[in-house]
């Protein structure tokens, strides 16, 4: 018999309108039955209650990160660590060292790094990381997941020479000769990474386990994951072990859409711990390699226009053909023109669904990164009742090559304020691991539009976009749980909802905005048991 839990004496924020704040929660078989007063709640003490006294501390709802790469994330742990290197030369050293403690012939991956951390800017070469490598196959996947630096034992490995084409959506980067260079963009990327060995499914669950505690340690209660099936495979195994103690909102990547549809899935099939989510797909690349698809050429590059990875006729048969059989989507666009090209898909789409007698609310369509929208549809996602999922921290990483590429257009990009402004529906994420998943750095960068070093001053980068305590929350509770499909259980701290929480050593609404880095996560609960630390 599971006991009733009693939480008192505490600072509890619900994000419930109709009772923001209360000083206790009663707790039962993983679900809130009573939120309140201490007096209110501790009336309901009974025989084998268990009660733990707060001392003031704040309590929120249980964050959820709205967009990770779960297996990426998790082997990425388990990786040699080049994030955010400031010079090529780390890099290189840093997989020399990991391949002297491997033996010949075996991979080595990593991520994180970007060509606007080094003094020249240039993309890196396999010859770079032939020096130090000449009996191991590298892949190295940029800090944007849409370029990889690889060696020469790699390329050859994996039958890529003078003559291999580029595949559609994709470009093998090449000298002046014609030569591959070792720099693979966007669906070229797969030429190298199909090919390595990604270990089974119970190794997986168990770097996924290492990478759960961590998750919880800074306090995500759920995700929502992006990766592929396998990713799907071992967190089955985490669940079927009675492990598994995240949410988990399954993204369906577009080559298995059609497994899906064969099956029957729809938009929040399964339960609150693993269900389905949306089809996911990709319109263009990312800025770091300035492959995102661009209305106007990228400043300093005028024939670059950037990388269409789908046309806008498959990725409208793709949506259509999901909506229909009652699957939300969700498409990756970072460029103003792959914002607009996906804004016109989902403009022909809500009318199918429309004509079929559909809300919108019954699809609950997104966008990806929105990073750069033209002015001219600043007011569709709104219009079309859009999900806007943004990362914060992807504004402040990437404002100075905003600044070099975008130029003037900067004001329009990593803009969450406006889509805020017109009443959009958002959530907020890391990308993890292009970001680090900790998402109090994620709130203090769309509070301050600043870097953890103060960078680039104190008023942060356009001041005007910056958000309130409350509004970047909101991204990471209520948010998540409506483009789930859960808000009348997940995302708040009220009677009939899941007893996710976490326990914070500060009201991040009452200290200044700097101090939101340094709030410690006490205590962090899932389903009524304590995952990390408590009270």
């Amino acid at each position: 018999m599971v006991n009733l839990h009693i939480l008192y004496n505490g600072n509890i924020i619900t994000m419930d309108e109709q009772q923001p704040r209360v000083t206790a929660l009663a707790l039962l078989n993983g679900r809130i039955i009573a939120a309140g007063s201490d007096s209110d709640v501790l009336a309901l003490v009974g025989v084998g209650t268990t009660r733990e006294n707060l001392n003031g501390k704040t309590v929120l709802p249980g964050l959820v990160d709205a967009h990770v790469h779960w297996e990426w994330t998790a082997r990425a742990i388990h990786t040699v660590n080049v994030f955010e290197v400031p010079s090529r030369q780390i890099a290189v050293e840093r997989v020399k060292a990991f391949a002297e403690r491997l033996p010949a012939g075996e991979w080595i991956t990593g991520h994180g790094w970007s060509q606007e951390y080094w003094a020249d800017l240039q993309f890196p070469t396999a010859a770079e990381l032939d020096v130090v490598t000449p009996h191991h196959p590298v892949y190295l996947r940029a800090k944007s997941g849409h370029a990889a630096w690889v060696n020469t034992v790699a390329l050859r490995m994996c039958g890529i020479d003078n003559d291999t084409p580029d595949p559609e959506g994709g470009h093998i980067t090449r000298d002046e000769e014609g030569k591959a260079t070792g720099l693979l963009l966007e669906t070229a990327m797969n030429l190298v990474n199909d090919f390595i060995p990604r270990g089974n499914p119970e190794q997986l669950a168990q770097q996924m386990a290492v990478a759960q505690e961590r998750f919880h340690a800074c306090g995500l209660v759920g995700f929502h994951d992006f990766d592929n099936p396998s990713s799907m495979v071992a967190t089955q195994i985490l669940r079927e072990r009675g492990q598994l103690a995240l949410r988990v909102v399954k993204q369906i990547n577009k080559m298995w859409l059609m497994h899906a549809l064969e099956l029957g899935i729809r938009s929040g099939f399964g339960d609150d711990w693993i269900r389905f989510g949306a089809l996911k797909l990709f319109a263009d690349g990312a800025l770091g390699p300035r492959t995102a698809l661009m209305i106007d050429p990228y400043d300093g590059e005028p024939d670059n226009y950037g990388i269409r990875v789908l046309e806008n006729e498959e990725i409208t048969e793709l949506v259509s053909q999901a909506s229909a059989a009652g699957l939300h989507s969700t498409v990756h666009a970072i460029g103003d023109r792959a914002v607009h090209d996906v804004l016109d898909v989902y403009d022909i789409v809500r009318r199918e669904e429309a004509e079929r007698g559909e809300a919108p609310h019954t699809r609950r369509h997104r966008i990806e990164h929105v990073q750069l929208i033209h002015p001219d549809d600043a007011h569709r996602l709104a219009q079309l009742d859009i999900i806007a999922s943004m990362q914060p921290l992807h504004a402040t990483s990437d404002y100075e090559m905003a600044d070099r590429y975008w130029g003037a257009r900067g004001k329009w990009s990593y803009n969450a304020r406006l889509q805020i402004d017109q009443g959009v529906k958002y959530v907020f994420g890391s990308d993890s691991p292009i970001e680090p998943f900790e998402p109090f750095k994620s709130i203090y960068a769309a509070v301050t539009r600043r870097r953890p070093d103060g960078s680039p001053g104190v008023n942060g980068w356009y001041p005007e976009l910056r958000l309130t305590v409350d509004e970047a929350l909101r991204g990471y509770t209520t948010g998540p749980a409506y483009a789930a499909g859960t808000e009348d259980h997940t995302g708040k701290l009220a009677a009939g909802y899941l007893a996710d929480l976490i326990v914070l050593d500060r009201d991040p609404y009452h200290i200044p905005p700097d101090d939101l880095l340094n709030i410690n996560v006490q205590g962090t609960m899932v389903d009524g048991l304590w995952r990390f630390g408590g009270v």
